[in-house]
């Protein structure tokens, strides 16, 4: 390690692990349980009304859970690669595994809450803000440690 301690780096890499797996955890739920009473309150609640004034069709709520199934599932293998890259690469110091996963983040974050605001899905972007947040600090605080490519 060059500027940071053993300890500090296990708690960013362990940190990155730990929101890896919750963005796996959420996927899942979003893409198997997208019709389920939690999610109609949680999410359902907050994104339909920007679409639809008196609640969407049959046929769109069929449309809606295809759509959160496919984004669950997508939600879940970015899960599994940020928890390969702090398992890996990111704990390793490699800058390449810094730099994909800022990088993936970085423009995940700025189409997918532009999209979010443009529709006038606000919750969305606050979602987004919420991850971005917790990708954030294992990103910073490690930043000036990694090894240029070699």
């Amino acid at each position: 390690m060059t500027s940071e301690t053993t300890s500090q780096a296990n708690l960013w890499d362990r940190w990155l692990l730990v929101v890896g797996w919750l963005v796996v955890l959420f996927g899942l739920l979003l893409a198997v349980f997208n019709r389920s009473a939690p999610m109609e309150a949680l999410v359902h609640r907050n994104v339909d009304p920007a679409f639809w004034v008196d609640g969407p069709s049959t046929q769109a709520i069929d449309f809606r859970s295809w759509v959160y199934g496919v984004l669950g599932a997508t939600m879940a293998g970015w899960g599994v690669l940020i928890v390969a890259l702090a398992k890996n690469a990111f704990a390793r110091r490699e800058r390449w595994a810094r730099d994909a996963l800022a990088t993936g983040a970085g423009l995940w974050f700025v189409v997918d809450t532009w999209l979010s605001l443009a529709s006038g899905v606000v919750f969305n972007a606050a979602f987004n803000i919420l991850i971005l947040v917790a990708l954030a600090p294992p990103l910073g605080a490690t930043w000036r440690s990694f090894r240029s490519a070699r």
